[in-house]
């Protein structure tokens, strides 16, 4: 019997022949008898943990009622909020200029910008705070002038330097050296050819930097851009031991007054986690904005047929 073995037969015989067509056929889901039985046993421990809190005497939820908008708690959550822009907005230009010195073939450049994101990566947020606050115990005075020579201007450094100035440096520059390794890992991860064709085409490496680079990094750079904002809204908490007002501390000073611990520990806790869910919610909003190139399934996973004109499953 001869015939060409690419063209399939004419007709079926077997097993193969009494199945049905592919569209015709049911598909049966796999059971997960054990996942139901973990979604079981989570509810029952969220009911009893909300039963405890609800019964619980000691959360006196009306004293939480009481105090979750009073003035002095939402003066706290505005420094916290503000703390947190300006930090953010120091981190995120300071952390580009010091990413491009990193990546700069100028060897000092390169080194001083190393040195800068080893010192304050391995200094403790809270240690920073506490010198920027003390500052004036090692400089009585700030002054401004010409080096080894006449001053312009002087002034004393607990005058400078308040409380509120010495949380946006201690936070600022501490944030500069994280968003600095989070710029350089995006900037690292656009292909060097695109750097090249920038150049070759005539344009300074500092044009290629912000006009080709930058723009194509951000889709890397926003997911640990978005953790940080949130780690700047939590870690702005250790400036109360600098006596600066803001959310926890307000509520420190309601709590020593009416030794209500609890709580107003909770209405600080609230305002967190409103403050955080915005900033998430606004994270996957950018995600989402910068990612749409990348087409993924609900699930996550990958929808090549999009990127290459091939047709979805759907459509076959």
């Amino acid at each position: 019997m001869s015939g060409n073995p690419l063209q399939a037969p004419a007709a079926e015989t077997g097993r193969d022949a009494a199945l049905p067509p592919p569209r015709e056929r049911k598909i049966r889901h796999r059971r997960h008898p054990w996942r139901w039985a973990g979604v079981a046993v989570l509810a029952v421990l969220v009911a009893m943990l909300a039963h405890s809190f609800l019964s619980d005497q000691a959360f006196a939820w009306g004293i939480v009622g009481q105090y979750l908008a009073a003035g002095p708690v939402m003066d706290g959550l505005l420094t916290t909020i503000e703390l947190t822009a300006i930090t953010m907005a120091i981190g995120i230009v300071g952390g580009v200029l010091i990413a491009a010195m990193r990546l700069s073939p100028n060897p000092i450049m390169s080194r001083v910008a190393w040195f800068y994101v080893w010192l304050l990566r391995s200094v403790p947020l809270l240690v920073q705070l506490l010198f920027w606050y003390n500052l004036g115990a090692l400089y009585p005075r700030l002054s401004l002038g010409v080096p080894f020579g006449p001053t312009f201007v002087s002034a004393g450094s607990n005058t400078l330097i308040s409380p509120f100035t010495a949380a946006i440096l201690g936070l600022g520059l501490h944030e500069v050296a994280y968003m600095a390794e989070i710029f350089r890992g995006g900037i690292l991860s656009v292909p060097q050819g695109q750097t090249e064709a920038a150049l070759s085409l005539g344009m300074t490496r500092r044009g290629a930097l912000f006009r080709i680079v930058l723009p194509q990094a951000v889709r890397v750079v926003v997911p640990p851009t978005g953790s940080e904002v949130i780690n700047v809204v939590k870690g702005s908490a250790l400036v109360s031991v600098i006596t600066l007002t803001d959310l926890l501390y307000s509520v420190q000073k309601i709590y020593a007054e009416n030794y209500r611990v609890i709580p107003l520990l909770i209405v600080a806790v609230i305002w967190y986690l409103i403050v955080t869910s915005v900033l998430s919610a606004g994270q996957y909003l950018l995600e989402r904005r910068f990612g749409r190139s990348l087409a993924r399934t609900p699930r996550g996973g990958w929808r090549p047929w999009r990127q290459r004109g091939i047709p979805s499953e759907e459509a076959l």
